[in-house]
């Protein structure tokens, strides 16, 4: 298997400090306030974005350790395979989430909606484009999870991805 190797390039901030307690999806999340400290490397990047009122963040799971093939996802007492969750504790220990943005000054962005634990590293920002991530809803299916969606914003983190 090859090996990928990724470099930060910035930092989430966020009044999240520790997992447990935190919300599990930006859905929970709503007002919650952060910030972003993009390097200064890579700040001429950020031309432009100010135009997008929701952007896509692509960011490493630090406290992950392991992953695991089956897990019982925050929202399922019956374990599921990874792939069919958002769990973190992956293969690769990837997390998107979608936020707003509020505004960006230099190389910082504030944003809302964050569900993201303080000091994670940020791999990459993509603006939200309904036209480009929307599915129609006559083709959307989504799985074990359509009867659970609705508990998704009142869900909280806990530990059962850190061991």
């Amino acid at each position: 298997m090859d090996t990928v190797k990724l470099k930060s390039i910035g930092i989430v901030h966020s009044p999240y400090p520790e997992l447990h307690g935190m919300p599990i999806q930006p859905v929970g999340a709503k007002g919650v306030k952060g910030s972003i400290t993009v390097n200064k490397e890579y700040e001429e990047g950020l031309k432009d974005l100010d135009g997008f009122s929701h952007i896509i963040l692509i960011y490493h799971l630090h406290k992950c350790n392991g992953f695991s093939l089956r897990v019982k996802p925050f929202l399922d007492d019956v374990k599921r395979g990874i792939f069919a969750t958002r769990a973190p504790k992956r293969p690769n220990p990837i997390g998107i989430s979608v936020v707003k943005l509020d505004k960006l000054e230099g190389n910082t962005l504030h944003i809302s909606n964050v569900d993201i634990l303080d000091g994670t590293p940020l791999l990459d920002i993509k603006p939200y484009i309904p036209h480009f991530n929307a599915i129609d809803d006559e083709e959307l299916c989504i799985g074990w999870f359509d009867d659970k969606h609705h508990e998704a914003k009142d869900k909280k983190s806990d530990k059962r991805f850190l061991d």
